[in-house]
């Protein structure tokens, strides 16, 4: 049903393939668009938004450690750092 398509990376102007896989798995997310970048743009991009996020330093509301989180704590709600968020899940 799906054929390797050879698409080209809008960032470094690279070709690459869109394998019949990918292709498969694009659907079944029920993504409407073919990839514009390869994988190494598409990981270098993620990286860097990665990086330029503003992390905040908050307390844990339950184990008393320092966190660092991607938003900025207000007072009504706790903050959790990782481990003790996973346990509250």
């Amino acid at each position: 049903m799906f054929n390797d398509k050879t698409l080209v990376c809008k960032d470094c102007g690279q070709d690459f393939v869109f394998t019949a896989g990918e292709q498969e798995f694009y659907a079944e997310k029920g993504f409407q668009n073919e990839p514009a970048r390869c994988k190494d743009c598409r990981t270098s991009r993620k990286n860097s938004l990665k990086q330029s996020k503003e992390m905040y330093t908050a307390i844990c509301a339950s184990c008393g450690q320092e966190a660092k989180v991607p938003f900025k704590p207000r007072n009504e709600r706790p903050v959790y750092c990782s481990s003790c968020f996973s346990d509250h899940r």
